[in-house]
């Protein structure tokens, strides 16, 4: 026999999202329920902090525990040519204060789990190791949730909220068939991780580096605690694949040579995990909501990992997500209009983010010719790329849109209102 429980808020999913999303409502009183498939501590990729992600951390109450941490320091950033010669390291301090200039290379089963723990602790309840099966909805609205325990029991959650904080694998989107892929943005990553490999000296020892290799092809090299190396390629799965070469080691360790700086930094190393590869295709839901269902994080659009922005973008919505429901709390209306302006914000931000994204992988386009030519400009490349996403950036955008294409914003990701005729796949 199923038992039914009630609660304010319930939360698919105990990632950066869900985790931050439980905590700010928790801590105004609500009674909220996070359900998490898998048992934490858990592997998960998405390991460089941008610095803007010290906002919503701080508003978490979790800055002092981070800067207590083993979490490598992060202070710049550096690009290297696919022949191997490295930029000088761009620090963070030249144009932020200190707070903001310096963030974190994490390892992120730590980092969900010290999140998790962050909402257990405000008062969220969370069931690890519990399997949401699908949406109950009535008359037009998502009244509460069916899953299963790790012991096969079937369960039943109730509440005028429900949000999906599912990461990639995107729940609600990918049930009610609100997934748009986003064909320009389809890239392939095999990545490992080196122990002993080589870092730079000093302050800079925790930079990540966006090392290229041919066809706009790119390395991450994100140092970590315990001697860590995060390392991967990323590029077209045809250029991955070419000659028939499939094997995640085999590509991994032929991209190796298409960068001189890679393969001596990785020389004195060991790899000591196994290769992994996925799709890294970027996607927007159709919508970001409906009556009683709010999406947030990766669950409402994934956007190419070249600039780190996945946790930042995560965190930034479960606190934007928490806000709006507190006001629908206050107002007892969950209607997907409520939701209007959070869709916005988190539109503008993923718009401008997209449009780099676009401008990286075009042949045509150089970041250092842009601000050869508009040297003023560089401090808008900056503050995007720091996460600072939400301003006016057309000056910047007209100055790309000279060498490169700059796309138009996808028409998808606003609320579903009852009276919005579908819009088409």
């Amino acid at each position: 026999m199923t038992t039914t429980r009630t609660f304010d808020t319930l939360i698919i999913g105990a990632g950066p999202a869900g985790s931050a999303t439980a905590a700010l409502l928790a801590e105004q009183g609500l009674r909220v329920l996070v359900l998490e498939r898998e048992k934490f501590p858990r592997y998960h990729i998405g390991e460089s902090l941008l610095p803007f992600t010290c906002h919503p951390l701080k508003r978490l109450g979790l800055l002092e525990r981070m800067r207590s941490s083993e979490f490598v320091k992060k202070y710049s950033v550096q690009f290297v040519s696919s022949s191997g010669k490295a930029s000088q390291p761009f620090s963070f301090s030249t144009r932020y204060a200190p707070e903001v200039a310096q963030t974190w290379q994490v390892l992120r089963s730590e980092f969900d789990l010290m999140l998790m723990e962050n909402a257990r602790a405000k008062g969220a309840e969370v069931l690890e190791e519990t399997t949401v099966e699908e949406l109950i909805q009535e008359e037009g609205r998502t009244v509460g949730l069916r899953a299963r325990s790790k012991s096969g029991q079937p369960l039943e959650f109730r509440a005028p909220m429900t949000v999906d904080c599912s990461g990639r694998e995107a729940l609600a989107p990918t049930r009610l068939n609100w997934r748009i892929r986003e064909p320009k943005l389809n890239k392939v990553a095999v990545w490992t991780y080196y122990r002993g490999a080589l870092r730079d000296a000093g302050i800079d020892g925790g930079a990540t580096t966006v090392a290229y290799v041919p066809e706009k092809g790119w390395f991450w090299y994100i140092p970590q605690h315990r001697d860590m190396i995060s390392v991967g390629v990323v590029a077209e799965g045809k250029y991955l694949t070419r000659g028939g070469v499939r094997e995640p080691e085999q590509i991994f360790k032929r991209e190796i040579e298409q960068n001189a700086w890679i393969k001596a930094h990785l020389a004195c190393g060991t790899p000591v995990e196994p290769y992994r590869l996925t799709s890294e295709f970027s996607w927007r839901s159709r919508y970001c909501a409906a009556d009683g269902l709010l999406l947030a994080g990766d669950a409402f659009g994934f956007l190419d990992p070249v600039f780190s922005s996945g946790v930042m973008l995560a965190l930034k919505s479960g606190a934007l997500a928490a806000d709006a429901i507190a006001e629908a709390f206050e107002a007892q209306d969950f209607s997907a209009e409520r939701f209007a302006d959070y869709s916005r914000t988190m539109r503008e931000g993923l718009e401008n983010m997209r449009k780099l994204v676009y401008a990286f992988y075009d042949e045509r386009f150089s970041f250092r010719k842009l601000t050869d030519k508009y040297p003023d400009l560089a401090g808008d490349i900056t503050d995007c790329l720091s996460g600072d996403v939400n301003k006016d950036f057309s000056r910047l955008y007209a100055a790309v849109a000279e060498t490169a294409e700059v796309p138009a914003p996808l028409p998808y990701g606003a609320p579903l209102v009852k009276q919005e005729a579908e819009l088409p796949v």
